[in-house]
């Protein structure tokens, strides 16, 4: 059984990460702190019930995401209301490949991603249905696996590996769009050398 009396010691060092996701749920920064603020008052009346020496950060996420999911979801939402910029580590998909595509094997993809701005990237999130944003997010953004996105949200694996196949493939449609519209297509070596 944990310690309640060690909760804020060992929980606080999450309290920014959870923000920033909290954040890209809400859409909104008061609601991102009310939906911080909750979670943690959740997490302390139920930390007795934590087990020590299991994913303190994904039992955290798994309280912040059921409770957007129970309070949030069902509340109008307020679109253009947060700049996403000021979130640090919403990095997801910026570059196709990320940092493991280093310039010399750079891919036709990576190019068109460069063209493409942070601002469309969020966009195209943020467009994405919740059950498939929430999985890329807790995917691609926190950097869960997919066991962890499971318990987090409550679903199966092959749950979690669909919704992040889907959502992934709907961005991808969205970025691949916005890139056809502003003539971002990747150059294309031809093939006789000319």
């Amino acid at each position: 059984m944990a310690d309640p009396a060690g909760f804020a010691e060992q929980a606080m060092p999450f309290m920014s990460a959870l923000y920033a996701a909290a954040l890209r749920m809400t859409r909104n920064p008061s609601d991102a702190e009310d939906l911080v603020q909750e979670t943690f008052l959740r997490a302390y009346r139920g930390f007795e019930g934590f087990h020590e020496g299991t994913n303190l950060k994904a039992w955290l996420y798994k309280i912040l995401t059921n409770t957007f999911i129970n309070q949030y979801r069902a509340k109008k939402r307020r679109p253009d209301q947060v700049d996403l910029d000021d979130v640090e580590d919403f990095y997801i998909f910026r570059r196709l490949g990320g940092l493991e595509a280093a310039e010399a094997t750079r891919t036709p993809e990576a190019e068109v991603m460069e063209g493409i701005p942070d601002s469309e990237v969020k966009e195209a999130l943020e467009s994405i249905p919740e059950q498939f944003r929430m999985a890329v997010i807790l995917a691609d953004v926190e950097g869960f696996s997919y066991k962890e996105i499971a318990e987090i949200l409550d679903v199966p694996i092959g749950t979690v590996m669909s919704r992040i196949h889907r959502g992934r493939r709907a961005l991808q449609k969205k970025l691949w769009d916005y890139a056809e519209r502003n003539n971002l297509r990747p150059r294309v070596e031809s093939a006789t050398g000319g």
